[in-house]
């Protein structure tokens, strides 16, 4: 059991899964279905000043690599692209909803980029952030119950 467990933090530090993959795994996986939802969503939570502490101070220093710089560039754009129109209209609250969305490229990892690509205050940011993650693994912790049939 605590194998599981572990395993489902990691996915919900994943930057290829998040907890939209962690909940289910450890859900599937027999893992008491409240605990799961703590332990995937904190997990999740905890990417933002991980992730933030990177980009405000080591992102500087890797820059100097080229190949870095041009893959970071790429996500950086992507990551403004797909968020540039809700963002600037409804600031923290698009930041929110963009997170809150349950798709590929929509989670935290993309919305802490956005929060710094667009200058957003650092706390106000992580509360957007936390709001719309918490909200996207509700849903998908729904989702996973409800397919479950209810059980577990």
């Amino acid at each position: 059991m605590l194998k599981y467990i572990i395993i489902s933090i990691l996915l919900s530090l994943s930057p290829f899964g998040e907890a939209k993959v962690g909940l289910p795994y450890a859900m599937l996986k027999d893992v008491n279905i409240y605990l799961a939802f703590i332990l995937c969503l904190a997990a999740n939570i905890l990417v933002f000043p991980l992730m933030y502490f990177f980009l405000s101070s080591l992102n500087r220093y890797f820059f100097r690599w080229r190949p870095y710089k041009k893959s970071a560039v790429f996500v950086a754009r992507r990551a403004k692209d797909g968020a540039k129109k809700g963002i600037h209209k409804y600031g923290y609250w698009g930041l929110m909803f963009f997170v809150m969305i349950p798709l590929p490229g929509s989670g935290v990892y993309a919305g802490t980029i956005v929060s710094y690509i667009f200058r957003f205050q650092k706390r106000k940011a992580f509360i957007a952030n936390s709001i719309g993650i918490t909200l996207s693994t509700l849903i998908v912790w729904g989702i996973t119950l409800a397919s479950m049939g209810g059980n577990s």
